[in-house]
């Protein structure tokens, strides 16, 4: 007697090694964002962008525009050449027009410039160390003092110093445009919070060990460490000096002592009134060679001032 077979349809569990089914897929890790590379912002970007055209198109203005005479001023596009290249003729029409008043004008504005600006840098140097490094009374109140001299501009303080110097005679005078530019509330206050970070206590503990005096520390191992800063400071002051129109054009009267600001608004001006002559092209080409030697100091001290305004931004 056979027996029968029974077959059983069991559902068994699918071997884990070999077969048809793949493996599962491992997720791809997100990149983290390391500290020493900066992210890309598209906003920062187009930003930045706008603000390198404006910046950078008056620029190429002034310099496609001084190479054209008057009247390729008004026949020519202003972002293009015109057809006869001017520059250098309009340079040497500059530096002759009107017996070479330019050059006196340079000139001014070069004195101006080293002792307005040099000496608020030279001031605001000895005032920010010493804020910076001693104690003595009536401290707290200076530092309020010279946060409110940041905060008030100089064009409110023009008229009262105006009235100021007329009463002692110097109105008229060069002196009427460098001592009120002996002043730079923001350089002091600059190298005041400069020289707090950049001068370590102990050096100068030292220095005073070995039997250096006060007046010698600070040349020979202060001012030294003070470098960036100074670079700064100046670099400011002297930006604001050569730029400064406002207090110029209510100090003098005599176009000899016209700085080049003062003294190019006069040629502006002489378009408007009954004969005058219209000499846009001078105008322009003066304007072009005031600001060289300014881009010349940025570019030839960047490293100096760059450091100097970083300095006590990051803390140790």
């Amino acid at each position: 007697m056979s027996t029968p077979v029974t077959t059983a349809s069991a559902s068994a569990p699918a071997p884990s090694g070999g077969g048809s089914r793949s493996a599962p897929r491992l997720r791809t890790p997100r990149k983290k964002h390391t500290p020493g590379r900066p992210r890309r912002s598209v906003l920062l970007t187009v930003l930045t962008g706008l603000i390198l055209v404006y910046t950078v198109v008056p620029l190429i203005w002034l310099v496609i525009s001084a190479t054209k005479t008057q009247s390729g001023l008004a026949d020519s596009n202003g972002l293009w050449f015109a057809h006869r290249f001017a520059l250098w003729s309009n340079i040497h029409d500059t530096f002759t027009y009107h017996d070479g008043i330019f050059g006196r004008w340079l000139l001014n504005t070069l004195l101006y410039v080293v002792l307005g600006a040099g000496g608020a840098t030279f001031l605001a140097i000895l005032g920010g160390y010493a804020l910076a490094k001693f104690d003595f009374p009536g401290k707290r109140a200076i530092f309020a003092v010279v946060i409110g001299a940041v905060a008030v501009p100089g064009t409110a303080l023009a008229v009262p110093t105006f009235l100021m110097f007329s009463k002692i005679g110097l109105t008229d005078t060069p002196w009427a445009v460098i001592i009120p530019s002996l002043i730079s509330p923001f350089g002091l206050y600059l190298m005041w919070v400069f020289a707090t970070e950049a001068i370590p206590v102990e050096l100068l503990e030292a220095a005073r060990m070995d039997g250096a005096g006060e007046i010698r520390t600070f040349f020979q191992v202060s001012l030294p460490l003070l470098a960036p800063g100074v670079v700064t400071v100046l670099l400011f002051t002297t930006v604001a000096t050569w730029n400064n129109y406002f207090l110029p054009l209510i100090m003098l009267r005599d176009p000899n002592w016209y700085p080049l600001t003062l003294g190019l608004s006069a040629w502006s001006s002489q378009a408007q009134t009954i004969g005058g002559d219209v000499i846009f092209n001078l105008v322009i080409t003066g304007s072009l060679l005031t600001i060289v030697p300014l881009i010349a100091a940025f570019l030839l001290l960047q490293k100096y001032w760059q450091s100097g305004l970083a300095a006590g931004s990051v803390k140790e």
